[in-house]
């Protein structure tokens, strides 16, 4: 007979070296799990992971039979196979008491594992958290007006998508409060306004969808933990058990608060464990003096700071402590949370809106400035506030805002024509300050699209213009600056670029170091930075030719090239690509560290806590309709196959194989990093946006000057000649931006690939090239002048590709 133990990884240290033995996720482990038994029982150890993670090994019984070499032999002191681990208990027949032998626990462990819980309908909590898992008691908490009941209602909406019954207790809210936030949450309805009981007639068609949905609401008086139990089992099908809420405050009206919280918790936890449920309670504080004091398998802590976009969320389980932390927009609006940015799908559905269409850009930055204008002098009527306007025009105006809270660009593409007809045949507002307010956004909206003529082509075999509009300048090895660049601009400038990205760093409360030492540049992890870093691409489809075209224009060599496409392509033109601020867009949430980067060595887990430059072996890539995910880098790996990255490269190809684009995971030899941060150019970023907006408009010589400042702040990130002065000295900030740059564009286009459209090239961290059959960019693209957006431009083939200068 063979015998095995299932042993934790710090029972046996040398399974967590990387290549050691050989590695199983969950799932496969289940299939084959007799032979993972044999070979262990051979003396080989199996390693089992979940996702990406090593969590234990199955190991000989007998410690004898366990060959080590000393590379991996287990350190002094630790414990060997056979003898700390105690042999396995015969079970027994005793009444009351059930007892498992170690296969039946090996065998739900596995099956666990490889079966995801219910969903949230938000990928990257999902993601953190794993799911929602019958048997556990899972508990929000959250400070009043952060959003913990949004959490309940987001599991409860996505249990409902898959046909799951839910049983929602609600200790506060009332059952129109939880029906309303669901109908505005599905239908992307303005909730304040759905309190007025005018419904749009998209809103109608959900909540006609809805009525037959298995939700069961308990919002009756003395609703206790006990009441909640008994009731539980009366529902058939039972998926989802949510508790909204549990109140610190005590209330003599409310059972579920108070002095009483502990002795609930314990109730509903039994309940996930005697019914085989998940439960989610939600409770109206983070105080850890309160929160520990309840009986929780799982916590999911919400915190959100004054001025932030975005609501962090820890989660901590019992025994364990924190395991993760995440992002959540709040989208108060439509009463829900959305992604921060883009993620893998849940394995549910996810009810709310497909944030995908988003690409990475954050909310502020869908639509132009005059959509979200528009939008803002809209609301007093949306809302339900202010009368006076027909009904078609409070509909549009509705979807507008709608539209623009969840980044639902195809959407905002549908709405511009009938926008701009209403506006156009002089919409009657009312003679009021919200009426004259929404007549001159109506005019400026107006305005702003007669200026705009996205997709135009020009004529055919016609040359095109370079791209004498681009935010930055094409990358000089030589950088590109001259002495007086570092100096901060004058008082009055156009756009103080320089000085605004100071400040923006100063602001930091990490206490951010700007500028390496001298004479530290030479030694830790400096060395290792290289341009070659951006993995920018310079790809062009195998199955076309492309010619390099001599051209000079204004008495100056450029660039241009013409690309010959296959008859098998089919009829169509070619769409060029301009995506507008690459760099600057990055700025918006790249991971960087403020301080020192640390020697961290080898990884067996990526931390998503940590930022700085990883080395890592090149991954295969099988997609010959795509160029490689770390573009030109992954053509100069070292000796040994391996190259240096930094953390937005790492982040994208750890996504890409949990996605399964790539085989294997990422495998990190080396690390330096420190505690990582994702807003210091965020202030930098959003002013660079809001001069845009207003200087693009002006255009001229202001907004050269700002296109000219904008790219020297950047450069003196990373000042190549020794003689350059600069307030910055922070190689690797410099191209984790420029790298974060590189991975959206990148990102954008594998989703065009994927929804069918053929690339054709890809190149630096803007430009595009797709064979179309008509005057239609790809929807993954959203077309304007916006950061984040792109100009569309069709040619016909044989004419020259511009590409910058030589």
């Amino acid at each position: 007979m063979e015998r095995v133990l299932l042993a934790p990884l710090d029972r046996f240290p040398a399974a967590r070296k990387a290549g050691a033995f050989p590695v199983w996720p969950l799932s496969a482990a289940q299939k084959e799990f007799g032979v993972l038994i044999s070979r262990a029982a051979g003396g080989e150890p199996q390693v089992l992971r979940r996702n990406s993670t090593p969590i234990a090994v199955l190991i000989p019984a007998d410690p004898h039979e366990l060959a080590l070499s000393p590379d991996t032999a287990a350190p002094e002191g630790a414990a060997t196979p056979g003898g700390p681990v105690p042999s396995q208990p015969t079970p027994t027949r005793e009444r009351g008491r059930r007892l498992a032998t170690l296969g039946d626990a090996i065998g739900a462990v596995l099956a666990t594992g490889s079966a995801p819980g219910l969903s949230f309908g938000l990928a990257r909590l999902d993601e953190a958290i794993g799911g929602l898992h019958p048997g556990r008691l899972v508990l929000v908490a959250a400070e009043p007006q952060v959003g913990g009941s949004l959490i309940g209602l987001a599991a409860a909406r996505a249990a409902l998508a898959r046909g799951a019954r839910v049983l929602y207790a609600a200790s506060g809210p009332s059952s129109a409060d939880i029906t309303r936030r669901i109908i505005a949450a599905e239908a992307d309805g303005d909730y304040a306004r759905l309190r007025t009981g005018v419904l749009t007639q998209d809103e109608q068609q959900v909540v006609e969808r809805l009525r037959h949905a298995p939700l069961l609401i308990d919002d009756g008086s003395d609703l206790t933990a006990e009441a909640i139990a008994d009731t539980a089992p009366l529902a058939d099908d039972l998926a989802l058990v949510v508790v909204d809420r549990l109140q610190r405050a005590h209330n003599p009206r409310l059972p579920l608060s108070g002095e009483r919280l502990p002795k609930a918790s314990q109730v509903l936890r039994e309940l996930a464990r005697s019914q085989n449920v998940p439960v989610l309670a939600v409770v109206d504080t983070d105080d850890p003096a309160v929160v520990n004091l309840l009986d929780a398998d799982v916590i999911l802590t919400l915190t959100h700071r004054p001025g932030q976009q975005t609501t962090t969320v820890t989660v901590a389980e019992r025994d364990l402590g924190t395991i993760a932390t995440t992002t959540l927009r709040p989208d108060l609006a439509h009463a829900r949370f959305l992604d921060t940015s883009p993620s893998p799908a849940a394995d549910a559905p996810t009810p709310a809106t497909d944030v995908s269409e988003a690409a990475e850009a954050p909310l502020d930055t869908v639509g132009t400035a005059a959509d979200r204008q528009l939008a803002e002098a809209a609301l007093p009527f949306t809302s339900g506030a202010v009368k006076g306007l027909p009904a078609e025009a409070t509909r549009l105006l509705a979807a507008l805002r709608s539209a623009l809270a969840g980044a639902h660009v195809k959407d905002l593409d549908d709405l511009h024509a009938p926008l701009t007809e209403l506006a156009e045949a002089g919409l009657q507002t009312p003679d009021s300050a919200e009426g004259r307010r929404l007549a001159s956004a109506l005019h400026a909206y107006i305005a702003s699209a007669s200026e705009q003529t996205p997709g135009s082509a020009p004529a055919a075999g016609a040359g095109v213009p370079a791209a004498e509009d681009a935010d930055e300048v094409c990358r000089d090895d030589e950088d590109g600056l001259v002495s007086g660049d570092e100096q901060d601009e004058p008082e009055g400038a156009v756009f103080p670029a320089l000085r605004i990205l100071k400040e923006s760093v100063a602001r930091s409360k990490m206490y951010p170091i700007p500028v390496i030492r001298t004479e530290d540049r030479e030694s830790g992890p400096w060395p290792l930075i290289s341009e070659d870093m951006d993995g920018e691409p310079g790809w062009v489809h195998p199955d076309v030719t492309s010619t390099r075209v001599a051209h000079e224009r204004n008495g100056k060599r450029v660039r241009r090239d013409q690309l010959d496409v296959p008859a098998s392509f089919g009829d169509g033109l070619m769409c060029l690509i301009d995506r507008n601020g690459s760099f600057p867009s990055a700025c918006s949430a790249v991971p960087l560290a403020p301080n020192k980067l640390l020697h961290t060595g080898p990884l067996d887990v990526f931390d998503r806590s940590q930022a700085g430059i990883y080395q890592i072996s090149v991954p295969a890539w099988g997609h010959p309709g795509m160029p490689h995910p770390l573009g030109r880098l992954a053509e100069r790996p070292d000796e040994q196959g391996r190259v240096w990255v930094t953390t937005p490269h790492l982040k994208m190809l750890e996504r890409l194989h949990r996605d399964g684009h790539l085989a294997d995971p990422v495998t990190v030899h080396d690390s330096w990093t420190g505690k990582a941060n994702e807003s210091l150019f965020k202030p930098f970023y959003q002013a660079t946006k809001e001069a845009r907006t207003e200087l693009i408009q002006a255009g001229g010589e202001p907004y050269r000057n700002y296109k000219t400042r904008l790219s020297i702040a950047l450069r003196l990130l990373w000042p190549k000649r020794p003689e350059s002065r600069s307030p910055f000295w922070r190689p690797d900030w410099r191209m984790s931006m420029v790298a974060e740059a590189s991975v959206r564009h990148w990102t954008v286009a594998f989703r065009a690939v994927q929804a069918g459209h053929q690339l054709i090239a890809l190149r630096n961290v803007d430009a595009a090239i797709f064979w179309v059959p008509d005057e239609t960019a790809p929807d993954t693209y959203r077309v304007g002048a916006g950061f984040g957006e792109v100009k569309a431009k069709f040619i016909q083939p044989g004419t020259f590709i511009p590409e910058g200068d030589d």
